[in-house]
């Protein structure tokens, strides 16, 4: 079941979308005012042109009042198709009436240009006003009279309405236009993912190389990463099948010698020959059991080699490796083997601690069954400039030199085949020092004899 699914196409198209409504909200809130001041400026220019015409047809009589012929060619220049009201009136020296509609608003008195608008309303309904102060000369001295000339705002509502719906239109179209675009262009681009995902699924399960598909660069990130996973999980597989071909290989003898004791004992005629046969047993499981330990390290180094190397902390090689040592002494003296350290000074490596001591178990563990009884065993640990050596040496019957190279190679013991073991002793040893960007040698032990293990490890400075 998928669950938490969702469309690239449809997210980006939700974003689009989204930002442009928001974009475009505030566009023609923009537009909308603009609109309104262009239809404003346009009508204001025709009123202010009627009041004109009026006020130049108000003239002195000889009586020297103010009287006026009001030019009805003057009131058709506002007459629109929609059906706009007109209103007016002519006012003579303050407190004066001379003609119009007496109840339509005015300014009384103003100062600044020669024309005023404001808006008002008149008789319930909203009206434009321009009011227009100007003078009659008597020829001896000059009368002031202020002209105004109102409308309603029908015409100009539409005017900004039209303006309005037909931007609202024209961003509608190109939304929509934007919409359709983003959704072709991202299908487009979607493809080479898909071709992608038809190429992983035409895969079989046991190809596990890296992806060379050629991808977008935003998506190269994501190929890489996941032929990084592939690798380490072809890595993971392949410990996996070494594991279950050596663990296969080598517990088969082990398990052969257990049930032939097994039987051997249910056979027995008296005590002593079923404890014989059970006490061989008993040997065999414990040689399977340290077998299988060492193979479960094996896989377990395999696996992490590559990624274990982030988790390495500095560590103290000469405290490591007397602790270890402490640890074995008593297994050691069991054995007749007298096991000692030498080092004092501190000796920093950057490494894991717990892979540093599977090293030393080994070495030791080598030591302990191969050198004999009687033997002298010491773990020593140095520093040679910028290198931190850990050597392991014994006076015990060595390894040929021209066997030294076998004995590093899994599941081969040297020339000691007769003794118990697995072979894997020293390739873990080699394992665990190649995962820390170190190397080992082995060369003869002290005067000669015996064997010397040293294993080289880059200090930390």
């Amino acid at each position: 079941m998928r669950l938490g699914l969702f469309s690239i196409r449809r997210r980006l198209l939700a974003w689009l979308l989204a930002s442009a409504g928001v974009l475009g909200a505030l566009a023609l809130s923009d537009t909308w005012r603009e609109a309104r001041e262009t239809a404003n400026d346009v009508s204001d220019r025709v009123l202010a042109g009627s009041a004109l015409a009026i006020a130049e047809r108000v003239v002195v009589s000889e009586d020297g009042k103010l009287e006026v012929d009001i030019p009805y060619v003057a009131l058709e220049m506002l007459t629109s198709a929609a059906q706009d009201r007109v209103f007016y009136r002519v006012d003579g020296p303050p407190g004066t009436f001379i003609t119009g509609y007496k109840t339509l608003p005015f300014l009384a008195r103003y100062e600044g240009q020669p024309t005023a608008f404001f808006d008002s309303t008149f008789r319930g309904e909203p009206i434009r006003v321009a009011t227009l102060a100007r003078s009659a000369s008597t020829g001896i001295n000059s009368m002031p009279f202020m002209v105004t000339v109102a409308e309603t705002t029908i015409a100009r509502r539409q005017l900004t309405n039209s303006i309005l719906f037909h931007s609202a239109l024209r961003l509608t179209f190109l939304i929509v236009g934007a919409a359709l675009i983003v959704w072709i262009a991202v299908t487009v681009s979607l493809r080479p993912l898909s071709r992608l995902g038809g190429a992983i699924a035409r895969r079989s399960p046991d190809d596990l190389a890296p992806i060379a598909d050629r991808v977008p660069s935003e998506v190269q990130e994501l190929v890489d990463t996941v032929n990084s996973f592939m690798v380490r999980l072809q890595s993971a597989l392949d410990a996996l099948r070494h594991f279950t071909g050596n663990a296969s290989h080598q517990l088969r003898t082990p398990l052969a010698v257990i049930r032939t004791q097994l039987a051997l004992a249910t056979r027995a005629t008296d005590l002593d020959e079923a404890r014989r046969a059970a006490l061989k047993a008993d040997e065999a499981v414990a040689d399977a059991e340290r077998t299988l330990a060492q193979l479960l390290l094996m896989a377990r180094i395999d696996a992490t080699a590559r990624a274990r190397r982030d988790g390495f902390a500095s560590t103290d090689l000469t405290e490591l490796a007397r602790a270890t040592t402490a640890d074995h002494v008593v297994r050691a003296a069991e054995a007749g083997i007298d096991l000692g350290f030498e080092g004092e000074a501190p000796v920093m490596v950057k490494a894991e601690p717990l892979l540093l001591t599977e090293l030393m178990k080994n070495l030791i563990s080598n030591a302990v069954l191969y050198a004999g009884e009687g033997a002298v065993v010491t773990l020593r640990t140095l520093q040679a400039e910028n290198t931190a050596v850990l050597e392991v040496e014994d006076n015990g019957p060595g390894i040929p030199v021209e066997r030294r190279k076998e004995a590093l190679t899994r599941f081969e013991r040297g020339a000691l085949q007769d003794r118990p073991g697995s072979g894997l002793g020293l390739p873990i040893v080699e394992e665990i020092a190649g995962l820390h960007g170190g190397s080992v040698e082995l060369a003869d032990g002290p005067g000669g004899e015996g064997l010397t293990v040293r294993v080289r490890l880059p200090a930390k400075s």
